[in-house]
């Protein structure tokens, strides 16, 4: 069973094994050093003011009571956009967690559509055309160039 608890529930430590773990680094083009004190603090603090300022946001999540990742829905540029953050030992938990965020964003947030975000250095892409993503152009977050997707609820 995968529980979702909020980002200040993780220990630093967790969400930091996690942050500076090189395969998951290597496609998060905006983790600019490593995890450390005030990284973690810098992070937990980005993520909460999405809640409040939007009423949504990103979500710990946990299996066999272990953090294994972080990710969900969060505010950017006018969209929801999914994140989905894991450590790679949990990669195969991947489309379970996805049907959950996709269920939430289109049944009880009652979404028209969500983005999804991929650095350049993603180079295989289909996995976003099984999951119906369509592209939608590009999006410069922090001077760093981002492939946009876009989900519609009509495209499930």
């Amino acid at each position: 069973m995968i529980e979702f608890k909020r980002l200040g529930e993780v220990s630093k430590s967790d969400i930091c094994e996690l942050l500076n773990h090189p395969l998951v680094r290597r496609h998060m083009p905006l983790a600019l050093g490593p995890c450390d004190d005030e990284a973690y603090k810098a992070f937990i603090i980005a993520k909460e003011e999405l809640w409040q300022k939007h009423g949504y946001g990103p979500w710990a999540f946990y299996h066999e009571g272990k953090f294994i990742g972080w990710g969900g829905l969060q505010y950017e540029e006018g969209d929801a956009d999914l994140a989905l953050v894991l450590h790679p030992k949990y990669w195969g938990m991947a489309k379970a967690i996805y049907d959950l965020i996709i269920e939430q964003a289109f049944g009880e947030m009652g979404l028209e559509s969500i983005t999804a975000l991929l650095p350049p250095s993603r180079t295989s892409l289909k996995v976003m055309q099984r999951l119906g993503f369509k592209p939608d152009g590009e999006l410069i977050v922090n001077g760093h160039k981002f492939l946009r997707f876009r989900l519609t609820h009509r495209s499930l």
